[in-house]
């Protein structure tokens, strides 16, 4: 019986790695995922806190503060945008909760956006901040 051609052997290697490699970068989204839901030091995980501070923010939205949210979210790739949105709107809803705001401003929102975006995305929030003529001076320190 004849080995199979070289050909074939190289089409079972190149699957065997890209799978290898699919798999390990989406385990590596499930763990960060995993992460997330693990209780922290004061018994709620983060994505707790989350939910937390947006129902008690809830109520503090107004139309234009979801606009503006739904403004700020927008660059953000449709599959995501979900998430993102919500871990947001709960950094927002915490900042107006503990400042005693009667409502979330637009002020809120661009110091909320800002605190949940992760440092090494800053230079691109930054960016689409002054393509969308946002001023954001008052919150330079927050950036990294």
């Amino acid at each position: 019986m004849k080995s199979a051609p070289d050909w074939f052997m190289y089409f079972i290697w190149f699957w065997t790695v890209v799978l290898i490699l699919f798999m390990s970068v989406g385990g590596f989204f499930m763990f960060r995922k995993f992460l997330k839901v693990l209780p922290q030091r004061d018994g709620k995980s983060k994505l707790d806190w989350q939910n937390y501070w947006v129902e008690r923010s809830r109520e503090l939205w107004t139309e234009e503060s979801k606009e503006m949210l739904h403004k700020l979210v927008s660059p953000v790739p449709g599959p995501f945008r979900d998430i993102a949105s919500h871990s947001i709107a709960a950094k927002i809803g915490q900042l107006a909760v503990e400042s005693g705001a009667s409502e979330v401003t637009s002020a809120h929102c661009i110091e909320g956006y800002i605190r949940a975006t992760p440092a090494r995305d800053h230079r691109s929030l930054k960016d689409f901040l002054e393509k969308n003529q946002i001023d954001y001076s008052a919150y330079n320190h927050l950036f990294r």
